[in-house]
C-alpha cells in the first residue's frame, strides 16, 4: 500500500509499505477515505517530539472503510467508522472512569519507559506519533490497523459525507473538551489563544456552551475572519498589547477562563520566546510556552485555564506564581475522544454544530509532502488539509493548491 512516512525533519515522502495485518483479536483493518493534517503533526515534521523514526506512517485523524475483522473486533464488514486518534482498551482503571486518552494497556509494555521517566507514568497509545506512544502505524496510509477496534471507532450514517465526520477523529472532540475544561458559565468572558483548528473549535464549542462573550487571539488575518464569522471577538496580537486589550473588554477585571490552543510552538517576539525558539532549534528546551504565560498572566484572579495546545517536554520562566497568588485551575490532557464522539455527532447531524468550513484543501495522498509544507509555511490560508487515498494528483482541490 502506499503511505505516508517520516524521514527526517522537515522530509515526509509517500511511501510503497507492506499492508497492514490482523495481530490481535480485537483489531481491525480500515480502507482510509479521508484522513487530515493535524497541528501536532508538524510537531513531528519539525522536530521536536522525541522518538520518531524514519519509515514511521503519521497522521491520527483518518475515517474510512471495515475491510477486515478479528474475532474480537464488534465492527461489520463494509461499515463507515471514525477512528479516535486515542488507542484505548476499554477495561483499565483510566478507560472505566472514560478517561481514555490515559489508558494504561494501549502503550505496549517495551515503549512505554521513555514516557514513564519523563512524565512520571507511562503515555497511552496514540495513532502516528511516535514511538512513546507505541509507535502505532498512522492513518495518512491507504489502510491501517485498529487496536481495540470495539471500543474506539464510531459508525457513522451514510447521509453524513467525509468531511462533515472525520474531525470526530480529534480536534472536534479536543475543541469541545478545552472549553469543557474551561467550565463555561453563562456570564462567561473566555479568550482563545490560536486560531488553528483545535483553536477555532474551542471558540465554536464554548459558543455552544452558552459563553456570552469569547475572545479569539491570533496574528493570522484569514484565521481571525474565520473566529469571527463563529462568533467571536478578535485581537490581533501583533497589533495590539494582548493583556491591556483583555483587561479592557472585561471591565478591568480579566476573563474568566482562557483556553491555549496553541501549545509548544508558540509564535511572539518576547525575548523569553526568542530564546525558547533558540532552545529547541538546539535541542536543550523542548516547549515554546509564550501564548500559556500569556495567558495565566491575562486570566482574572480565581478563573480557569485550559490547555488543550499539546506540549511534550519542559518549558523555564514559567509563572507558577501567578498560577498560586491568582487561585487559578488549570485543567489540561490529551483528548479522552471515546467520551464525546456519540454527543458531537448528534450535534452534527441535528446541525448544531459545523466542521466544514473548516476545510481549506483536498489533496491526493500522492500529494502529503505538499500538503505538510504549505500547511506549515502558510498558516494563515492553509487552515487544514484533507488528504484522500486513492485520488489522482489532478483532482486537488482548494486555492493555491501548490502554491
Amino acid at each position: 500500500m502506499r503511505a505516508l512516512a517520516f524521514h527526517g525533519t522537515h522530509d515526509v515522502r509517500v511511501d510503497t509499505v507492506d499492508d497492514p495485518e490482523i495481530v490481535n483479536p480485537r483489531d481491525a483493518i480500515i480502507r482510509v477515505t479521508s484522513t487530515a493534517i493535524c497541528g501536532s503533526d508538524l510537531h513531528l515534521y519539525d522536530g521536536v517530539i522525541p522518538g520518531v523514526m524514519p519509515g514511521d506512517i503519521l497522521g491520527h485523524e483518518f475515517m474510512g472503510e471495515v475491510v477486515e475483522t478479528g474475532p474480537g473486533s464488534t465492527l461489520k464488514k463494509g461499515s463507515r467508522v471514525v477512528v479516535p486518534f486515542t488507542i484505548s482498551c476499554g477495561s483499565c482503571f483510566h478507560c472505566k472512569v472514560q478517561q481514555f486518552a490515559a489508558c494504561d494497556n494501549s502503550n505496549p509494555a517495551e515503549k512505554q519507559d521513555a514516557s514513564e521517566k519523563m512524565y512520571g507514568h507511562a503515555a497511552s497509545g496514540l495513532f502516528g506519533y511516535s514511538h512513546m506512544t507505541g509507535g502505532y502505524s498512522g492513518g495518512q496510509a491507504e489502510y491501517v490497523r485498529v487496536p481495540f477496534s470495539d471500543i474506539g471507532p464510531i459508525e457513522v450514517p451514510d447521509h453524513l459525507n467525509d468531511d462533515q465526520v472525520l474531525f470526530l477523529s480529534d480536534i472536534l472532540p479536543t475543541g469541545w473538551m478545552a472549553a469543557e475544561n474551561a467550565q463555561i458559565q453563562p456570564d462567561d468572558t473566555v479568550a482563545v489563544w490560536g486560531c488553528g483548528p483545535v483553536g477555532l473549535f474551542a471558540v465554536q464549542s464554548a459558543l455552544a456552551m452558552g459563553a456570552a462573550r469569547v475572545i479569539a487571539v491570533d496574528h493570522y488575518p484569514h484565521r481571525l475572519e474565520l473566529a469571527r464569522g463563529l462568533g467571536a471577538d478578535v485581537i490581533n496580537f501583533r497589533e495590539t498589547d494582548v493583556r491591556e486589550a483583555l483587561m479592557e473588554m472585561s471591565g478591568g477585571i480579566g476573563v474568566d477562563a482562557v483556553i491555549d490552543a496553541v501549545g509548544m510552538e508558540s509564535h511572539g517576539f518576547a525575548v523569553d520566546n526568542i530564546l525558547d525558539v533558540v532552545k529547541q532549534k538546539v535541542g536543550i528546551g523542548a516547549d515554546r510556552a509564550s501564548a500559556l504565560k500569556q495567558a495565566l498572566l491575562a486570566v482574572r484572579k480565581g478563573g480557569r485555564v485550559s490547555v488543550p495546545g499539546v506540549y511534550g517536554g519542559l518549558t523555564d520562566k514559567f509563572p507558577l506564581g501567578a498560577v498560586m497568588e491568582k487561585g487559578l485551575e488549570l485543567r489540561t490532557g490529551q483528548t479522552h475522544v471515546q467520551r464525546y464522539m456519540k454527543d458531537l455527532l448528534v450535534r452534527i447531524e441535528d446541525g448544531a454544530l459545523d466542521t466544514t468550513f473548516l476545510i481549506s484543501h483536498r489533496l491526493p495522498l500522492e500529494q502529503a509532502a505538499d500538503g505538510y509544507r504549505n500547511f506549515k509555511e502558510q498558516q494563515d490560508s492553509w487552515t487544514k488539509v484533507v488528504l484522500k487515498p486513492g485520488q489522482a494528483p489532478a483532482q486537488a482541490t482548494g486555492p493555491a493548491a501548490f502554491r
